[in-house]
């Protein structure tokens, strides 16, 4: 074990509290702050005491915390939002900083119009009773150049005060809050220390942080605001880019193994440490889980769980060990028809496939002559990990579950050592399957990166959800067999009425937000198609599910839709295959 970092940090809530309060009575205070809205009150009224009047508001996201704290929406019948269009950032970086507002305000006439670069929104309402009002929504951000040379621009905290004493000047300026500094007191030291160059650099990455932040459920299926979550994501992805630029490799680079980085995100008195430290006994880390039945799973299974289902369809194992040693679970039952290859859980915390795929396996078995490899659980390391993470934030999406314990992608993973990899691989040679169901998921609400930019570099188009889609990825001269074979699937999922009902709303919020993204839909089902030689099976489709983090019905309709899409594709596929 390395302690790399050690740090507290002051409160800037409490500095704030503490500065204002000593010989500013009379002045007037606005400032915006990474805070949920409780801590913010309760400052007010403190300073209202010593005499100061304060306006405190939220930092992230200032638009829909407007409407949430401030604006008056009762009887509201339209309004119009001018956003900001800043060159140094995608030109609807605010409008989809603004989501999930237009799910929020159903019944009101919304409309978004792309403004200036001034970092304010203009927003016009009127209401039923004729009304009509104007006002301006503050975007605290500020531009720097962030760990791989990017410029960037980044929401942050900030302090205007006017009538201050004795004839003091007026300020309005950028403060660091104190989830900003420990987020670079972090990276910073990460980036500084000597790694060396061979991979992994580490078993694993420990970032624990203890902060005060926003925590707020929305009314509108699975979204909240989260600053705890953020911070995960934004040192998660943060971090893998620092290792990228250091091994010389590309940022975004999936085949990097650095070792496994672990941001832990709790409330607390401000703090961070960050230390490298090996997995040791890792019998505790996944937890006691409770045996579920398969079809009304209401959480994902257990690992063991996951074995035991395997077992008892029978066929011939697939024997593969992951980097921390867990046995990955997979099988093939060689028949006469033609041969389909089924995965889950190459995202560990995607969380639906698994029991998706072994639902469908249950059906599909019962053919004697099907010809299946079925592999349900790709990536028990990082799976295991989610289960921790949930421990303490089990509706975050923690992506640090993503990847495996070498930190890749295990799909991109070639060459010697395959550990979990290798399943795959042997599943598709012994089969000489033509079609891979490789069932996904992605965030079941919105995903940021605040302190890098807002959106998740490389994966904007994932930043907030659009219901359950299909991505299909075919070899040169299978373009025609792959669309047969995705419109089968879509117009069977169309059936299901709970997913149709959840796509259409997902995807009004999402063009509201976002425009029309590059996708088809089919039936209900947004769908991309496109030529990819990278994977061996000419086709392969791939299942999205909006599935980080959920439970009960929701999880339940998931996994539903997932077996359903590998029935449908099955059936298909075995009907125009000779």
């Amino acid at each position: 074990m390395t302690v790399l970092l050690d740090r507290e940090a002051p409160r800037t809530l409490d500095a704030l509290r503490r500065d204002l309060s000593r010989d500013h009575r009379g002045a007037v205070v606005e400032a915006w702050l990474f805070e949920d809205e409780a801590a913010r009150r309760t400052a007010e009224e403190e300073l209202a005491a010593a005499g100061v009047s304060a306006r405190l508001r939220s930092a992230y996201k200032p638009l829909l915390h407007a409407f949430l704290e401030e604006i008056d929406t009762d009887g509201l019948a339209a309004a119009t939002i001018r956003y900001p269009v800043h060159p140094a950032a995608v030109p609807d970086r605010f409008l989809l900083e603004a989501y999930p507002l237009a799910a929020l305000l159903e019944g009101v006439e919304l409309r978004f119009e792309p403004g200036d670069e001034t970092l304010r929104y203009r927003v016009t309402l009127s209401y039923r009773d004729g009304r009509a009002l104007t006002t301006e929504i503050f975007a605290p951000n500020h531009l720097a150049v962030d760990h791989v040379d990017a410029t960037s621009l980044s929401p942050t905290g900030w302090l205007r005060v006017t009538g201050r004493p004795g004839g003091l000047p007026d300020l309005n300026e950028r403060i660091e809050t104190e989830v900003e500094a420990l987020f670079r007191a972090a990276v910073d030291t990460v980036r500084a220390h000597h790694w060396g160059t061979q991979e992994p650099y580490f078993e694993r990455l420990s970032v624990a942080v203890e902060v005060p932040a926003i925590e707020r459920v929305l009314p509108f299926h699975e979204e909240g605001v989260s600053l705890h979550e953020a911070l995960h994501e934004d040192l998660y992805f943060t971090l893998l880019e620092v290792f990228q630029r250091h091994s010389g490799r590309p940022v975004g680079d999936r085949g990097l193994q650095p070792g496994q980085i672990v941001p832990e995100i709790r409330t607390g008195a401000p703090r961070v440490r960050v230390e490298t430290v090996p997995f040791g006994d890792l019998a505790d880390e996944a937890g006691d889980w409770p045996e579920q039945p398969l079809e009304t799973a209401e959480a994902p299974l257990s690992i063991a769980q996951v074995h035991r289902e395997l077992a008892a369809l029978g066929g011939q194992p697939i024997l593969a060990r992951s980097r921390q040693g867990r046995a990955v679970p997979g099988l093939i039952r060689p028949g006469s028809r033609p041969a389909v290859v089924i995965t889950g859980g190459q995202h560990a915390n995607e969380t639906t496939g698994p029991v998706g795929a072994l639902r469908a396996a249950r059906t599909l078995l019962q053919d004697p002559e099907l010809h299946l490899a079925l592999i349900p659980l790709e990536n028990p390391d990082g799976y295991a990990l989610h289960r921790r993470l949930c421990r303490d934030n089990p509706r975050h999406m923690h992506h640090a579950a993503r990847y495996t314990a070498l930190g890749d992608d295990l799909e991109y993973r070639t060459g010697d050592g395959l550990f979990e990899r290798a399943a795959r691989s042997e599943a598709i040679a012994r089969t000489g399957a033509q079609l891979h169901v490789n069932l996904h998921g992605y965030p079941a609400h919105e995903w940021t990166r605040p302190f890098t930019g807002y959106l998740p570099r490389g994966f904007e188009m994932w930043t907030i959800p659009k219901g359950f889609f299909l991505i299909l990825r075919h070899h040169p001269g299978w373009e025609e067999t792959g669309m047969a074979l995705i419109r089968a699937v879509a117009r069977r999922l169309a059936r299901i009425e709970p997913l149709v009902e959840l796509n259409r709303a997902q995807l009004a919020a999402y063009g509201a937000h976002a425009g029309a993204g590059p996708f088809t839909v089919i039936d209900g089902i947004p769908c991309l198609m496109g030529p990819d030689e990278r994977h061996v099976p000419p086709l392969t489709l791939i299942t999205e599910y909006p599935d980080e983090t959920i439970y009960g019905d929701r999880f339940v309709l998931g996994h539903t839709v997932q077996m359903e899409t590998v029935l449908a594709a099955v059936e298909h596929h075995a009907a125009v295959t000779t």
